[in-house]
């Protein structure tokens, strides 16, 4: 079958470049309004770039003053806590030299009875030798006039009338006298110990409340202007996020604070009870050329403080620079101490239990915020404050970040 063709005219060829021309034109007015538009379609792409970029630097430059804050408001309750221990050491250093003030002179009254007690044998072992005859008066007389053990040994040792068993007390007198020289002797420097340590501190307490008094003005101001800035970084991290196309940009900013928090909260386990829950802001070490002889826990006003391992509560009360502190001792002798409590339920004495609620975290004396400030030390209260970690690592316990 033969196949229709339709023969081109010139008609039909004018049709054609008629729509052709037609789409070129459309073609050309569409790319000029195209054109056209583009600078107007990128101004507001641009200004958001502008914008966000604007709250970006603001974020930095905030989080930069923040960060400042920190470190100073750090520092100084690291000289704070410094200070006040000093002075804490100082006086736990007191305490015991009063211990051994007494005890040398309660050593010092024993020694002097004993000797008195020798002395009236001396007398009896004389009268007796003189009443049975063995001894002229003469005798008698030159013993008891002896100066001194030493010498009425010596003196009886010329004489052929005491026995055996009478030269022993002789003996044994002198071996008494020697001993109350000895008590004498320790006493006198324990009193002189005592009395250093009392110089040294109220030296260290004065040195530490002249620290917090002409720090503290500074420190509550630093503090404040803090607070500001948190704030202001907060308001401006959300608007950041806004920028960046989150919907919900609180909640989004809420998670990151969450997930910035989980890599230096403390962590417990196998039944273990850390000392409080919160997150880990400055680790046991040297800083600023000054020792921070623990770890600090912040955590909000109220939450509950425990005793990781059973004990009895060696103090319970004001404490220089931490406001008000816990020292408990264990099993091992080891004391931990809690620093900057809001408030305690225990007292001196009371025997606690491992997991034992004994205070809550509190922001009393110097501290940068709500923390509890602990502390591990080992060989008497204050005498040697080492690294909390491997205490806590051994019963279980995990500080994120030290």
């Amino acid at each position: 079958m033969a196949t229709l063709h339709h023969p081109r005219t010139p008609a039909h060829r004018t049709s054609r470049r008629r729509r052709l021309g037609i789409s070129l034109t459309s073609a050309g007015l569409l790319a000029g309004v195209l054109i056209g538009a583009g600078p107007a379609a990128a101004a507001p792409r641009d200004d958001a770039r502008v914008a966000h970029d604007a709250v970006a630097a603001e974020v930095a430059a905030i989080a930069a003053r923040v960060t400042e804050a920190e470190d100073n408001l750090q520092r100084m309750t690291v000289e704070a806590e410094a200070a006040s221990g000093e002075a804490l050491a100082a006086q736990a250093a007191l305490d015991a030299a009063h211990q051994d003030a007494e005890r040398a002179a309660a050593e010092l009254a024993e020694a002097r009875a004993t000797v008195e007690r020798g002395r009236d044998e001396v007398v009896e072992i004389s009268r007796q030798a003189y009443m049975s005859g063995g001894q002229e008066l003469g005798e008698v007389q030159l013993i008891l006039d002896a100066d001194g053990p030493g010498e009425l040994l010596q003196q009886a040792a010329t004489l052929d009338h005491l026995g055996d068993e009478r030269s022993r007390t002789l003996a044994a007198f002198e071996a008494d006298e020697q001993r109350q020289r000895q008590a004498d002797r320790n006493a006198r420097a324990a009193v002189e110990d005592r009395d250093r340590l009392a110089r040294e501190a109220d030296e260290k307490r004065a040195a530490a409340d002249a620290q917090l008094a002409g720090a503290q003005a500074d420190f509550d101001a630093l503090a404040a202007e803090k607070t500001r800035l948190d704030e202001q970084l907060k308001a401006a991290e959300i608007r950041l996020l806004e920028l960046q196309g989150q919907e919900d940009a609180e909640r989004a900013w809420a998670g990151q604070q969450t997930a910035r928090l989980a890599a230096t909260t403390l962590s417990s386990a196998g039944g273990a009870v850390a000392p409080t829950h919160g997150r880990v802001t400055s680790c046991y070490g040297a800083r600023w050329g000054t020792l921070h002889a623990g770890v600090d826990i912040a955590a909000p006003i109220g939450t509950p403080v425990f005793t990781p391992e059973g004990g009895v509560v060696l103090q319970a009360g004001p404490a220089s620079g931490f406001g008000l502190a816990v020292a408990v001792q264990h099993g091992d002798g080891t004391i931990t101490l809690y620093g900057h409590v809001n408030q305690f339920f225990v007292t001196p004495g009371q025997a606690v239990a491992a997991g034992e609620q004994i205070a809550e975290v509190g922001n009393r004396g110097q501290s940068t915020g709500p923390h509890l400030h602990f502390e591990v030390h080992r060989g008497g209260l204050y005498a040697d404050r080492t690294n909390p970690v491997p205490w806590l690592t051994q019963r279980g316990i995990s500080l994120g970040g030290c």
